[in-house]
């Protein structure tokens, strides 16, 4: 997937299932429902730096909803940080489980040995996405949720 991710105190975990990028909860419902259609992990992962302008708090908001919403779903959730460390404490701290930090090495390592001891994941780079749902911005749920369906299906042998 091209994601670095960071050792600490609980080591390394392998992230599992096709990316696909989502700019609001719409978006979220129908990749987790077209996932859950076809039997499948995902990796829900937000947009670039969105930790910075939209918050942990939103995203976190997010992840419940989507949960709720669709609890059967395999799914890991990650929020993009970019190169802030004040966005990525405060994933941590509200319990984001994978979060992606693209600043100093040496403010990754502490960020990763933190986010470990509460059973967190730390990435250094985003992994590259299966779908980017922000040309679909404006799109109705059944073509959110084609869309995901279509392209799940045609990565099913890369998967």
């Amino acid at each position: 997937m091209g994601a670095h991710v960071r050792r600490g105190a609980r080591g390394l975990t392998k992230l599992d299932g096709p990316v696909i990028v989502v700019y609001s909860l719409t978006h979220a419902l129908a990749a987790l429902t077209a996932a859950t259609e076809a039997d499948r992990p995902i990796i829900i992962l937000s947009a670039p730096d969105s930790g910075i302008y939209a918050g942990p708090g939103w995203f976190k908001a997010l992840v419940d909803a989507a949960r709720e919403a669709v609890p059967e779903a395999n799914v890991t959730f990650i929020l993009d940080c970019g190169d802030d460390a004040g966005a990525a404490q405060g994933a941590i701290r509200a319990g984001i489980e994978a979060l992606i930090f693209s600043g100093r090495t040496d403010v990754a390592e502490r960020l990763a040995e933190i986010a470990a001891a509460r059973g967190l994941r730390l990435l250094t780079k985003r992994p590259t996405a299966l779908l980017d749902l922000g040309d679909l911005f404006f799109a109705d749920d059944d073509t959110l949720r084609r869309h995901c369906s279509e392209r799940l299906a045609s990565a099913k042998s890369f998967c």
